[in-house]
């Protein structure tokens, strides 16, 4: 393996790799192509998001963050289908997410809802095929980015031109990597493939639909930052229930240990690099191979955000507050809706039988 391939690695690869190493230097190496890869990506981070924060303003700079999250997944993800018919949804979801939570936050909590739900159809029927691909981390995520970060006026019309520099440049790079991919299955296929009674199509219709009525209830209860509600709700639903009932372990965990470890840093460091934790966090994130340590991280960049304008312990209350309801929230919503599909299929083979 070549030193530019190793660096296309993930972290569970790049780890895997230091586990299997025979000698003293060879681990060494490993770790400092690790090390190397974890300072270029941070670097190029830093760098792509500040430009857009420049061109767009700084009220924008979610923008870049989500336009960076596109281009880095679907570089190497793809859809399942033809890349021509691929390339023109991943344009129609940046319509989405640039028009769709705009407009949501204008209606009230339940209207906001219910636009909501369709716009996630879309994005998750038709981007988030495969659920083990975890699409739905970066255009569901997104979207909610964009929509706990609304801008109007003067800045929705800089934002409106960033999202379409993010999607030109998204659907070129995926269309130059996957262009000479073969396809069997197309747009139609996706259609005919929905099956209410398939392990996937009962996940879509959760994260369809539990995503936005936990913001609508959260934002009913006059919560700020929705949005970490819904986020931890989408983080949290999967295919199969084991697999929930250990993510909403680690989330609640991580979550709170991260809360302690940030508090611990906020109180030791100087008020001046408080905006630096953040970073702190991103890093930790790239060293961060399983889901309990990447919620512990993550955590850090969101309060150090949200601690300027809610405080430290506003902050820490509302992060906490919001993940638990929503992990714990998704959880409920998915086994009653699993034991509700469960108990129909029972009464259509009941009846058939008679």
């Amino acid at each position: 393996m070549t030193f530019y391939q190793e660096l296309q690695l993930n972290q569970a690869g790049s780890k895997n790799l230091l586990k299997k190493s025979e000698t003293l230097k060879e681990k060494l190496y490993h770790m400092w192509v690790y090390l190397v890869k974890i300072a270029v990506t941070m670097a190029f981070c830093f760098f792509f998001v500040s430009i857009f924060s420049i061109l767009f303003g700084n009220e924008n700079s979610i923008v870049g963050v989500v336009v960076l999250l596109c281009l880095m997944v679907f570089r190497n993800a793809d859809l399942g289908i033809h890349t021509g018919q691929s390339t023109m949804l991943l344009a129609l979801f940046f319509v989405i997410m640039t028009v769709c939570p705009h407009l949501a936050n204008q209606f009230s909590p339940v209207l906001g809802m219910l636009l909501n739900i369709a716009a996630l159809a879309v994005l998750i029927l038709f981007g988030c095929h495969n659920p083990f691909m975890f699409n739905q981390s970066t255009l569901v995520l997104g979207y909610l980015l964009l929509y706990g970060y609304d801008v109007t006026g003067k800045s929705y019309q800089m934002r409106l031109v960033g999202m379409v520099l993010g999607a030109a440049l998204t659907c070129f790079v995926f269309y130059r990597n996957h262009k000479n991919r073969t396809y069997k299955r197309n747009l139609k296929d996706l259609i005919q493939e929905f099956d209410i009674t398939s392990s996937r199509t009962k996940w879509q219709i959760c994260q369809i639909l539990c995503v936005p009525i936990v913001l609508c209830i959260a934002e009913l209860c006059n919560m700020p930052r929705a949005m970490w509600a819904g986020i931890a709700a989408m983080s949290t639903i999967l295919p199969f229930m084991e697999d929930m009932h250990y993510r909403v372990r680690k989330r609640i965990v991580g979550n709170i240990a991260g809360v302690i470890c940030f508090t611990v840093l906020y109180f030791l460091l100087p008020s001046s690099i408080y905006a630096y934790i953040g970073i702190l966090g991103g890093i930790g994130v790239g060293f961060s191979a399983q889901y309990g340590w990447q919620a512990v991280f993550n955590t850090f960049g969101a309060l150090a955000i949200a601690a300027e304008t809610y405080g430290l312990q506003g902050a820490v209350s509302l992060r906490v507050i919001q993940n638990v309801f929503g992990v714990v929230f998704a959880l409920a919503f998915c086994v009653i809706f699993y034991w509700f599909m469960s108990k129909k299929k029972e009464s259509e083979v009941t009846v058939h039988a008679e």
